[in-house]
């Protein structure tokens, strides 16, 4: 064999290995991906389960002096766009903060103090992948290939968390 021939060889295996490489890190980004929707949809569910609560929580205390105004910020949480969702949110949780549970059934406390528990949780699951997906999208090989597609820019959602 010439030498041309080696090189030759040697080019095609480099790209091989390359393609291989490439589509190893886009299987692994459309993973994250994938990660970071199912993270989305179970930080909808609990937001959606706390609003419920909250809902529920201003009817079992009507006298109370913010029953009508929590049973309002959660259902304008709960039908918020994603843009404009950490804001009402963030009220409803400085909402069920400020609210006084001993005026409530223990069970109806323990619900809301759960259904909050697993905001928390999922929240931080959520962000998790958005950290892990974000961090793959700027390696440079990602970027020069256009590995993440169409796929739009994964962002953090930040709300207070109840104390």
């Amino acid at each position: 064999m010439t030498v041309l021939e080696w090189l030759l060889i040697v080019v095609a295996v480099v790209v091989v290995l390359g393609g291989l490489l490439l589509v190893a890190t886009a299987n692994r980004l459309d993973r994250l991906h994938v990660r970071m929707d199912a993270g989305w949809a179970a930080l909808d569910a609990a937001l959606a389960r706390r609003a419920v609560v909250a809902r529920a929580v201003a009817v079992a205390a009507p006298g109370a002096s913010t029953s009508e105004l929590i049973r309002h910020v959660a259902e304008r949480a709960e039908a918020a766009p994603r843009p404009e969702r950490e804001a009402e949110e963030n009220e409803l949780t400085s909402l069920l903060a400020r609210f006084d549970r001993s005026v409530l059934p223990a069970v109806l406390a323990d619900e809301l103090t759960d259904a909050e528990h697993r905001v928390v949780i999922a929240r931080r699951v959520h962000n998790d992948a958005v950290r892990d997906t974000l961090a793959l999208r700027r390696r440079r090989k990602v970027r020069y290939f256009k590995l993440a597609g169409t796929a739009p820019r994964p962002e953090y959602f930040e709300i207070a968390e109840p104390v």
